[in-house]
């Protein structure tokens, strides 16, 4: 944050009462409304009142058989400085895994049913890379995964460097019959230069961006929860995984780490009525 004071005639303006340029949006859709956000405007671990580290699967590879161990409140794998967040990837042994980084989550801090999600970011690239930039159900209200959904906003793996991918999977939908519902853009700079990650999710569809591009919508069937279950309050990821099912399939290349996802901000509107 960043303070002033201006004098003007007699009254003293503080810029820390400004609201940001940033607070209401307008785009194609609607009108949105800031109501969470996160600047990284300062140094240090990742603010504690805003973001926890998922470190429960580590032992079973997250169900991917991802190579990686999430570390807790470790500056090497999450630290902010100059305005970034930076989960690293280390080509570092911890329990039994052959690197470390990090799972960064808001659930309990940040849990919304619907809304447009920004994430400003940078991501890695090399070969075994998986980042991530997704979502969660808080609640699991329809059961465990699939069928309370998941919502992926970004991901990219380092063997496919130039192509972002958004996608839905719920009980009806998902990758592991091959019905999964999801739509990929070529992106060739997005390890290179920040692009603006985006969901808008809303009651009776919800759609990707990539810069304000729209290139994948996921429609309410209006059947059941096993086709949409996107009712119920999610929360946000933000993680780097190493190898895995899908990050991994065609191997690691060891030599390229250390591997950094930069993130610049986040960002989370309401749509105004």
């Amino acid at each position: 944050m960043i303070l002033c004071l201006l004098a003007l005639g007699a009254v003293a303006v503080s810029c820390a009462d400004k609201k940001p340029a940033y607070q209401t949006i307008t785009t194609p859709t609607g009108t949105w409304e800031l109501v969470w956000d996160e600047e990284f405007d300062y140094e240090g671990l990742p603010d504690s009142t805003k973001w926890s580290y998922d470190t429960k699967g580590n032992a079973t590879g997250w169900g991917n058989n991802e190579a990686q161990y999430y570390t807790e409140a470790d500056k090497s794998n999450a630290w902010v400085s100059n305005g970034i967040l930076t989960i690293t990837a280390l080509k570092k042994q911890m329990e039994g895994k052959e690197f470390t980084s990090a799972r960064l989550i808001t659930k309990g801090k940040g849990d919304w049913l619907y809304g447009r999600f920004e994430i400003r970011a940078k991501l890695p690239t090399g070969l075994g890379t998986w980042p991530a930039i997704w979502m969660l159900p808080t609640d699991w209200k329809y059961g465990g995964w699939p069928a309370s959904g998941e919502i992926d906003i970004m991901e990219n793996v380092g063997y496919d460097p130039d192509t972002i991918i958004a996608s839905a999977h719920t009980q009806t939908y998902n990758h592991v019959i091959g019905t999964q519902k999801n739509a990929r853009i070529a992106c060739p700079d997005s390890y290179k230069n920040f692009h603006t990650y985006t969901l808008e999710w809303e009651a009776d569809e919800y759609r990707a961006y990539i810069d304000d591009i729209h290139y994948f919508t996921f429609k309410n069937e209006k059947a059941s929860y096993k086709e949409w279950p996107f009712d119920k309050r999610f929360h946000l990821l933000l993680n780097l995984a190493i190898g895995g099912n899908w990050g991994g399939a065609r191997g690691v290349d060891e030599t390229l780490l250390p591997h950094r996802f930069e993130i610049d901000y986040v960002r989370v509107y309401t749509k105004k009525q």
